[in-house]
């Protein structure tokens, strides 16, 4: 196992840079999943760390050694991909152990660790059938079982779960978080998937057009966001957000609400800003906001409500059953704590003094 540092990393493709200074340090063992929207740049850096792309600046540290002028080969890590890239020629067993044969490891040693990972994964039964006889979800263990055998010192995933239906890919999600938490194997994980990234990460690097918006655990993310593309990237359904300015005895949208805080930063009385208020964080009220039914989506667990808002459409979650029809008014409110406030011109958090 290895740390990953990625110090000052930059990438442009002719005239075109894609990747701005990028600074992330991937502990040994840890768990870090780059996620944004597609175009941010996080498949690019991914493919920096491999090796698969040159670093036009900046550099990549794998344990104590600068690797950005050494092979892929020579780097000590393996790669899963999203299009699982098996052999279709060889049997299981035999894309598993392909990388050892290269090196010219002896067969005991093949056998024994292509063993260990089939156990790991379950793919025990599998061994002796080709790629075109396996589902998705075994195709990728195949692919993950490859990589396993190699021992490396860092696992990367390349979008690993976007060709799986979505029962599946909760499933998967569970089986790569237990294989890490077994193998200890420091992990560089990329996904455009929100959900995958708060569930399986220790640490999330959130991407946007090249550049690092925020790193932090799941929670930190999702408590804190540093601004406002966080705050509506982490959290599904996403974060509604109301333009207006704050107040002594609330914030007062654009739209003539009255919206429940806790606190706002000194002197910031009249002062224009971006609330922002997760859809989980609503609770019906008699008392509280009118809001003007759209359309209601239950869920059995769970009732999403779409609403108008003072003009702004909103998302509610509720984990009550809700009734209401489209056109009805119901009223709603909202616990001030969980209310986060932004600035309207650099879109950052508004700390509150």
């Amino acid at each position: 196992m290895a740390s990953v540092q990625i110090q000052d990393v930059r990438k442009s493709f002719g005239s075109h840079p894609v990747i701005h200074g990028v600074d992330v340090d991937i502990l040994d063992g840890e768990f870090v999943i780059l996620v944004g929207p597609s175009g941010c740049g996080k498949s690019t850096l991914l493919r920096m760390i491999a090796g698969l792309e040159g670093v036009t600046a900046g550099a990549i540290c794998i344990g104590d050694r600068i690797v950005n002028d050494v092979p892929p080969k020579e780097r000590d890590i393996a790669m899963v991909f999203q299009n699982y890239a098996l052999y279709p020629h060889m049997t299981v067993a035999d894309n598993m152990a392909f990388s050892l044969r290269l090196r010219k490891a002896p067969k005991a040693v093949m056998d024994d660790r292509v063993s260990k990972a089939a156990s790991i994964l379950g793919l025990q039964k599998l061994l002796d059938r080709y790629p075109r006889q396996l589902s998705g979800g075994q195709r990728q263990r195949v692919a993950m079982g490859r990589a396993i055998v190699r021992d490396p010192q860092v696992f990367l995933f390349d979008e690993p779960l976007s060709n799986l239906d979505a029962k599946l890919r909760v499933q998967m999600r569970t089986e790569i978080k237990d294989l890490h938490q077994r193998l200890k194997t420091t992990t560089v994980y990329v996904t455009h998937d929100q959900i995958e990234a708060m569930t399986m990460a220790d640490k999330i690097v959130v991407m946007h057009d090249g550049f690092v918006e925020q790193i932090g655990s799941p929670l930190e993310l999702y408590d804190r966001p540093g601004n406002r593309f966080v705050a509506g990237f982490i959290g599904s359904p996403a974060m509604n957000f109301f333009d207006g300015r704050v107040a002594s005895d609330g914030f007062h949208s654009a739209g003539g609400l009255r919206l429940p805080l806790f606190a706002a930063p000194e002197g910031s009385e009249g002062r224009p800003a971006i609330y922002g208020l997760r859809p989980e964080h609503i609770v019906l009220d008699p008392a509280g906001v009118p809001i003007t039914v759209k359309v209601v989506e239950p869920t059995g667990s769970e009732t999403q409500v779409f609403a108008d808002a003072g003009g702004r459409q909103i998302v509610c979650v509720f984990r009550e059953r809700v009734s209401a029809s489209p056109g009805e008014t119901i009223r709603i409110s909202a616990d001030p704590r969980a209310a986060h406030l932004f600035d309207p011109n650099d879109g950052k958090r508004m700390i509150a003094s």
